[in-house]
């Protein structure tokens, strides 16, 4: 699937820059690696996953330089994720589901997007123009614990997963 949309239009980044971006601390965010997790206080929350990352670990998302972190984020906040895939030969997404749909094999069948505007299907592989880089926004409803995991079959499967946390 990803080399099928390799050609695909959109923005793309480069490598050094994907880097740059899964490594960046989002304005307004707390980020600690001891308990790998970002919090987020206010309305708004801006933040960059980097899709299987160069150096790993494989089928993973990077964000704040953290592997999958708990972020947390309070009801009612606007998410904005950009989504880079810096994988060379495999498609990756990113969409927030209910918990639990990271154990389902194809979670693109069998879990809906949370809410309105938080999915990111897929991103086709890199090209000698760059990554794809894609982005969800939506309004984080009610408080609750999400997941948000690749929907590539098999992938969340493998742990490309983490959990969200809206707090109420």
């Amino acid at each position: 699937m990803g080399k099928l949309f390799a050609n695909a239009p959109g923005p793309r980044v480069s490598s050094a820059k994907a880097t740059q971006l899964g490594n960046e601390v989002p304005v307004g965010a707390t980020v600690s690696p001891g308990t790998n997790s970002i919090t987020f206080s206010g309305h708004s929350a801006n933040l960059v996953a980097l899709a299987s990352p160069a150096g790993g670990p494989d089928e993973t998302f990077r964000i704040a330089g953290l592997v999958n972190p708990r972020i947390s984020v309070e009801s009612g906040a606007r998410v904005t994720i950009g989504v880079v895939n810096a994988d060379p030969d495999t498609a990756h997404g990113l969409v927030v589901t209910a918990t639990g749909s990271a154990s389902s094999w194809m979670p693109m069948m069998t879990s809906p997007p949370a809410f309105k505007g938080a999915a990111l299907w897929f991103l086709g592989h890199p090209t000698s123009a760059g990554m794809h880089v894609g982005t969800i926004s939506f309004t984080a409803g009610s408080a609750g614990t999400y997941q948000y995991l690749c929907a590539v079959p098999g992938h969340a499967q493998k742990g490309m997963a983490g959990t969200l946390v809206v707090a109420g």
